[in-house]
């Protein structure tokens, strides 16, 4: 389903033409609302940076929401050494000195960046202990992809659009102050949709996951 469908879809079932924006409005928050429940490929991002010697703090990228995993390449050997995620307390206690340096082994979600003794509305992370070399960096995160609203086609309208139909049909007819009947019919759907979801989100998809701390849910 695309984003010309959806929409059709959606006037078709509330028997209703609504303005671009509030269209719109509708289907950003519904894409949120799932984005926030269920864990889909299409979530992960993969990006590379690297540290400064003896700056123990990395900044994050621009979207980004949550980290899968951070690894730092060891310059000489190309080995991938992944990061404990750790919190900014332990890092500073582990750490004291923040003259130690060393290889990375652990990181933490620092707060805003500073720049220019300007606070940002990007984060950063702070590094254990402080990186005695530039080392490449490759970070996994979560981040909310394009909405379909501005790209046509997502992979949830393509892979599976019953989700984003009843949660932009529930944003749609509780904006109309609807009969609570109805919106109980396509919140009721939208949330059987939701579980059929998560059991390939955080179910199929995550059975062979090395690392623990990602949402999962068995499946038979």
């Amino acid at each position: 389903m695309n984003y010309a469908a959806l929409v059709s879809a959606v006037s078709s079932y509330t028997e209703n033409t609504f303005p671009t924006v509030d269209m719109n409005m509708f289907i950003t928050q519904a894409e949120k609302r799932i984005y926030n429940v269920v864990q889909i490929p299409a979530l992960r991002k993969n990006v590379t940076g690297a540290t400064t010697a003896n700056n123990k703090y990395l900044a994050c990228p621009d979207d980004f929401l949550s980290s899968y995993s951070l690894a730092a390449i060891n310059p000489t050997t190309g080995a991938y050494t992944y990061l404990l995620n750790k919190d900014v307390n332990f890092i500073r206690e582990a750490y004291s000195t923040p003259t130690t340096t060393g290889s990375p082994k652990y990181y933490a979600l620092f707060g805003p960046a500073v720049i220019s003794s300007v606070i940002t509305a990007e984060l950063s992370f702070i590094i254990g202990p402080t990186p005695d070399a530039a080392y490449s960096v490759e970070l996994h995160y979560y981040y909310y992809p394009e909405s379909i609203t501005s790209a046509g086609t997502t992979w949830l309208g393509d892979n599976y659009d019953p989700v984003l139909l009843y949660g932009t049909l529930v944003e749609a007819y509780t904006y109309m102050k609807g009969e609570q009947d109805m919106i109980g019919l396509y919140d009721g759907k939208y949330k059987e949709a939701m579980g059929q979801l998560k059991r390939l989100g955080d179910g199929l998809e995550r059975q062979d996951a090395y690392r623990s701390g990602q949402a999962r849910v068995p499946v038979t």
